[in-house]
């Protein structure tokens, strides 16, 4: 039986670690431990899933849909997700269709309009506006970045993140609880003893405001992934202490670009690097250590994902690049 490591499976299919590592929190795929052999590799088998995940991915089927064909032995199920998909599409076609024959009809007026004061009083036209009125904004606008990157991919230009899609924040100074391991499936190790912190200490009544920021550390450059690690802080209040295996760390804030994504939507990461490198105001301000908080996530609303089931999909987060504003030349 062939086994593959996680560099490996990621470079073939073209597919971040980030993404594998969740793939397998959500159970759609599993790792093993080959014998006298300390780390994890996948089979045959978890390679061709993931495969099948790709395409049900490309077919912009979601995660937790996907989930469910998986899991479901009913065929009636697998055939409803699809239907709902192909709902989903019609919908946004027939609105584009509305679009393209709207700009079309504007397209002959204009052309055989004399008077070119008259041009915008055609887009007033009540006729028009009875037809566009209906279609509301999330018919027109349906997640333009996302058909872009998987349907023209080429066009780097039309790819990248725009200034509309990239916030800029201020992260607070901060008293966090810091949780890190190395090797094995960090991000899920770090996550389960940072959920169980959050439970056994009563953090979330102590501290109703609390932040969840996760990071590599390190990055790792072993094929089989043994020395990537994942960093979990949770903010916490100044006088609390913590025990093993948490450490108190102070976390001293600053500026970051922000761009949210779903959970699972990690390809993101490269986008927002380019954006950074990119923008005409800000730069990119690593301060530190690169393992040490310069590429973060944090999780959305983290107390209310602890009243969610685990997988659920409406979990949402922040990617986060430090940068300050450039000088004046």
């Amino acid at each position: 039986m062939k086994l593959t490591t996680i560099s490996e499976v990621s470079r073939s299919l073209n597919l971040s670690t980030r993404a594998l590592r969740y793939y397998e929190q959500l159970g759609l795929i599993r790792s093993m431990k080959k014998q006298d052999y300390a780390y994890r590799v996948y089979d045959e088998a978890c390679v061709q899933r993931l495969r099948q995940i790709l395409l049900l991915r490309k077919l912009r089927i979601p995660l937790k849909q996907i989930k469910a064909i998986f899991t479901d032995e009913e065929k009636a199920r697998i055939v409803d997700i699809f239907e709902d998909n192909i709902r989903a599409l019609d919908s946004e076609i027939a609105a584009l269709n509305t679009i393209r024959g709207i700009l079309a009809s504007l397209v002959s007026r204009l052309n055989v309009c004399p008077e070119p004061s008259l041009r915008l009083e055609l887009m007033r036209s009540d006729e028009i506006q009875k037809i566009v009125e209906p279609l509301g904004l999330p018919k027109i606008n349906f997640k333009e970045d996302i058909s872009m990157e998987e349907l023209n991919r080429a066009n780097e230009r039309l790819n990248a993140l725009q200034d509309r899609d990239v916030r800029i924040v201020y992260l607070p100074p901060a008293t966090v609880a810091s949780i890190r391991i190395v090797g094995g499936l960090p991000e899920i190790e770090t996550g389960d003893l940072l959920a169980r912190f959050v439970r056994e200490t009563g953090l979330a009544r102590r501290k109703p405001d609390l932040r969840h920021y996760g990071f590599n550390n390190p990055n790792g450059t072993a094929p089989d992934g043994s020395d990537h690690g994942y960093e979990r802080w949770v903010t916490i209040p100044d006088d609390m202490e913590v025990a093993a295996p948490f450490v108190k760390k102070r976390f001293e804030g600053g500026l970051y670009c922000a761009h949210t994504i779903p959970m699972g939507a990690f390809e993101e990461w490269e986008r927002l690097y380019v954006w950074s490198l990119n923008n005409d105001r800000y730069e990119l301000d690593f301060r530190g250590p690169v393992e040490e908080c310069e590429c973060m996530e944090e999780h959305l609303d983290y107390i209310h994902k602890h009243m969610l089931p685990p997988d659920d999909a409406s979990v949402q987060l922040d990617l986060l690049l430090p940068i300050r504003e450039k000088a004046l030349s």
